[in-house]
């Protein structure tokens, strides 16, 4: 095997370990664009420079930031804006019918990477103030990468990340614009907490979520790994809640507990949910 082949494999598996991602071979290529600042920062010219530094003792930070640098962080405001109008019409009204007693709902929005999604969420029960009066609101987004987290605590968004999903009347209301670009206001930075997670590991606190958010995470496990997580999630939802997936990770899903709803396609209950679907629930 050539060395830069074994570097390479060094690399791919040390990101596996780590956050269960598998860099596949039609993946592999983004090493060499995506560590361009890693190898800058630390005068390394090659995968082989970077295999020997990852070795040594001194360079004990080197391999967080490796692993960082090659998780995809993609995200946007109101990614795929069908998907947000269902839960304001449909999913979260119907959640709010089983809570009106405890006047509480909770969300996890797994992978929220730079806080985009976590923070669409809260501009949908922020739109609705007077629907929402005496609710405890909980949403929390969770991330493998701290680097990802440590941004979305801030809430801090450069112009072209602001303007990515959120309209102006939403940007000028729910937004402040800032020297280096956007930060979210208080009132809305308050409904959102940020978490360090690995969805392998058990569910973060409270669990029995009402409501998950898990897209467009799993196209990085492999089947086994995709199980273990979805497991995690079932430990982390409320029988009656709901899981939301990316539109291409469903079918695994109804082989690990979770039963496909006939409303959306990616939507899930847990296949041995005690209360049933929370529209039907509710009626």
């Amino acid at each position: 095997m050539a060395p830069d082949e074994i570097a390479i494999g060094v690399i791919a598996g040390m990101l596996e370990r780590q956050t269960g991602q598998v860099l596949t071979e039609e993946r592999k290529w983004r090493i060499g664009s995506v560590l361009t600042g890693v190898f800058r920062e630390h005068g390394i010219t090659s995968n082989q420079d970077l295999l020997v530094l990852l070795t040594q003792p001194e360079q004990s930070r080197l391999p967080q930031e490796v692993v960082e640098a090659l998780l995809n962080n993609e995200t946007y405001f109101f990614r795929d804006q069908a998907v947000f109008d269902k839960l304001a019409s449909d999913i979260i009204p119907a959640i709010a019918s089983l809570r009106e007693r405890r006047k509480r709902i909770s969300i996890w929005c797994c992978g929220c990477s730079t806080g985009q999604e976590a923070l669409s969420l809260a501009v949908l029960f922020a739109e609705q103030r007077a629907r929402w009066e005496g609710w405890d609101i909980s949403i929390l987004g969770t991330d493998v990468s701290s680097r990802a987290i440590d941004q979305a605590r801030r809430a801090e968004y450069s112009s072209f990340q602001i303007q990515r999903g959120l309209g102006v009347t939403r940007m000028l209301r729910f937004f402040e614009k800032q020297e280096q670009g956007w930060t979210a206001i208080d009132s809305l930075r308050r409904m959102v907490r940020f978490e360090q997670h690995n969805l392998l590991e058990p569910p973060p606190f409270p669990g029995n979520f009402d409501l998950i958010l898990c897209r467009n995470v799993l196209l990085y496990f492999d089947d086994a790994t995709r199980r273990r997580a979805l497991l995690q999630l079932r430990k982390g939802i409320a029988d009656e809640g709901w899981l939301l997936l990316g539109g291409g990770e469903g079918k695994i899903a109804a082989d690990s507990g979770f039963a496909a709803d006939k409303q959306l396609v990616s939507l899930f209950r847990p296949a041995d949910g005690g209360a049933g679907h929370p529209a039907r629930a509710a009626a």
